[in-house]
């Protein structure tokens, strides 16, 4: 069945005006004025981006890889990219069409942890233990601050991945093995009722922590915190010798700042209480925590002048935290020049639960979310058999955002990550038959959709190249340079007969060109950035999926069309009656409507057009 969903009001549209002019040749100041929703995002693990020197592989460690963590023959340690390498290929991201560089956690991670015989390194940046300097596996500070101010000096934004949640793992429990820990069951979690934090060691063990009242909202006070003392209600805890001051700042080192309760579920309250696989679990509702994390992170801010953080395990933070830290946060960079600071969070999931991650903008008052649901339902319809109307379903779930489709526009589109895998994988694993040719028209095809739909489109790097991996996690972090993981080099690119073996830079690369082109067309016309979305018509079955962008300044119409199966499609499509006269901006457009209010459209098998109209009279 064909409905018209409208997914924006008149009000909406008037509230995304154009940015005041910044003054000439001032790249910094033009960058600061652009909001969020004009950003074309390029996302990076700087480890597998380039190698840029090779005396910091090792991060200023000897030894093995147990040791430095580098390795470059595995997928699970370092393999030597740095900051030199990302700012030595800062012209091929921006020849993309990217506009802001997102980059992977840069903090000192634990070199190496997991139990004997499964050991992996902290190459991907998420087990922190100094909070304050960068790794020294990807170069210096002052690396990091050129590398900064190289993306700047192009009128590129840097966005940097924060962690709240949690550190590396330091913190061991007595009642665990330790040659167990990260195991997922060994320690696992100990709950408020079975374990409150006035008894030691469960209901039945001598009383601790004396007038504590935990830590509902209420109770979250400077006053209430000063009553725990005493960090063993669930499990004893220690610190392993040697490692007593291995968190900077030196309060993280003090346990007493942690949950402390075990392994999550990711259920009920081990969500956001629980160790993440064994990473120590920070006490967010505690105010110290708060503060010292508002400390930690404004200082980044402050030092390098960076434009936004992904914020890490958003969704397993408690609401109170996000409430005092965003507003912070965003005064902080408000201070430093950062009006259009972007805030967004993960709240990783495998469907398409709008209500799911938009409760988080509303409850958590967190600005944005990492769109999963869009990400998902593209996977659905473009790397899978569903029809375009779960896309129709998505999009109409956008009013349950804090602010509506106004805060949809800003939320960061993917349809790859580091953490799921690549879209090409998907895509292979659902059709596996598939010619190399559908292969990579689906992934286009998909990342269309990303660059014209509402939503800020998120490139994941080696994406452009034709990576597809083999799965999520390790099996999607391929190295850009000339990789010596076997695993990388096994794997056939989508659109290239090269492999990771060698440097994959090619700017004539099939996809690069087709991701290229899609930036430009969004650079050019503000309804594709900030213009509201009207969905025009979507199939039950693999078919027509046709939405139009409409431009909050001038009122005119671009319309587009999707083709997510594999038979060509003729189709009239609703359009407004005073759109008289179109140009084509991507793909066959008839110059005119068949009638009044009424277009022809003629699809090819997983194509797609982009059709304007001429400005509304």
């Amino acid at each position: 069945m064909k409905r018209t969903l409208l997914l924006a009001t008149a009000a909406l549209i008037l509230s995304s005006g154009s940015c005041p002019a910044a003054p000439a040749g001032d790249p910094l100041a033009a960058l600061r004025q652009r909001p969020p929703d004009d950003e074309v995002i390029y996302f990076l693990l700087p480890d597998r981006f380039e190698n840029g020197d090779r005396k910091n592989d090792r991060g200023g460690l000897k030894g093995d890889r147990l040791h430095t963590g580098f390795d470059p023959t595995s997928k699970a340690f370092y393999n030597g990219g740095d900051f030199k390498g990302a700012m030595k290929r800062l012209d091929y991201i921006q020849a993309l069409g990217a506009t802001a560089v997102w980059m992977a956690p840069v903090f000192k991670n634990k070199p190496v942890q997991g139990p004997k015989g499964d050991e992996s390194a902290g190459y991907h940046g998420y087990w922190i233990t100094d909070f304050t300097h960068v790794d020294p596996h990807f170069g210096t500070d002052a690396d990091f601050k050129k590398l900064v101010d190289a993306v700047h000096a192009r009128g590129m934004k840097f966005y940097m991945d924060i962690v709240v949640n949690h550190t590396a793992d330091v913190i061991q429990y007595r009642e665990c093995a330790i040659t167990n820990i990260n195991n997922g069951h060994a320690c696992a979690y100990r709950s408020r009722a079975d374990y409150p934090y006035t008894r030691e060691g469960g209901v039945a063990g001598p009383p601790i922590n004396p007038g504590f009242l935990g830590d509902a909202p209420q109770y979250q006070t400077t006053e209430n915190y000063a009553k725990l003392t005493d960090p063993n209600y669930a499990y004893h805890v220690f610190i392993p010798k040697g490692e007593e001051h291995e968190k900077a700042p030196d309060w993280l080192n003090n346990p007493i700042y942690y949950h402390n309760r075990g392994n999550s579920t990711f259920e009920n309250e081990s969500s956001t209480m629980g160790d993440f696989g064994g990473l120590d679990d920070l006490y967010t509702e505690n105010p110290r925590v708060v503060e010292g994390m508002i400390d930690i992170f404004g200082a980044w801010i402050d030092k390098y002048g960076v434009d936004g953080f992904r914020v890490d395990t958003e969704q397993h933070v408690n609401p109170e935290f996000w409430q005092k830290f965003v507003p912070a946060i965003l005064a902080r960079a408000k201070a430093r020049g950062i009006p259009n600071f972007h805030i967004f969070g993960e709240v990783g999931m495998d469907d398409v639960n709008v209500a799911r991650t938009a409760r988080h903008t509303r409850e958590d008052k967190i600005p944005y979310t990492l769109d999963y649901p869009f990400a998902e339902a593209v996977r659905l319809v473009v790397a899978g058999t569903k029809g375009p109307d779960v896309l129709a379903r998505m999009f109409a779930d956008d009013a349950l955002y804090e602010g509506g489709f106004h805060t949809a526009e800003g939320l960061p589109t993917f349809v790859s990550n580091h953490d799921q895998g690549r879209f090409g994988y998907f895509v292979r694993n659902a059709f596996p038959q598939a010619s190399d040719e559908e292969v990579m028209k689906r992934v286009i095809l998909a990342h269309a959709m990303m660059f014209t739909l509402r939503g800020v489109p998120t490139v994941y790097y080696g994406d452009e190249q034709g990576f597809a991996g083999t799965g999520g996690d390790q099996a999607a972090r391929e190295d850009m340079f000339a990789s010596k993981v076997a695993l990388y080099n096994s794997e056939k690119l989508i659109g290239s007969d090269s492999t990771t073996a060698k440097s994959n830079f090619d700017r004539n690369a099939p996809i690069f060109r087709a991701i290229q082109e899609l930036a430009r067309l969004r650079e050019g016309n503000l309804a594709l950035r900030r213009g509201a979305q009207i969905v025009r018509d979507y199939a039950d079955a693999p078919g027509l999926f046709a939405v139009s962008r409409i431009d909050p300044g001038t009122g005119r119409e671009i319309l587009i069309a999707f083709n997510t199966s594999t038979s060509p499609l003729e189709v009239q499509v609703e359009v407004d009656p005073r759109s008289t006269r179109f140009a084509p901006l991507h793909g066959a457009c008839e110059p005119a409507p068949s009638a009044p209010g009424s277009y022809h459209v003629s699809l090819k098998p997983l194509d797609f057009v982009v059709c304007a109209a001429e400005e509304a009279k």
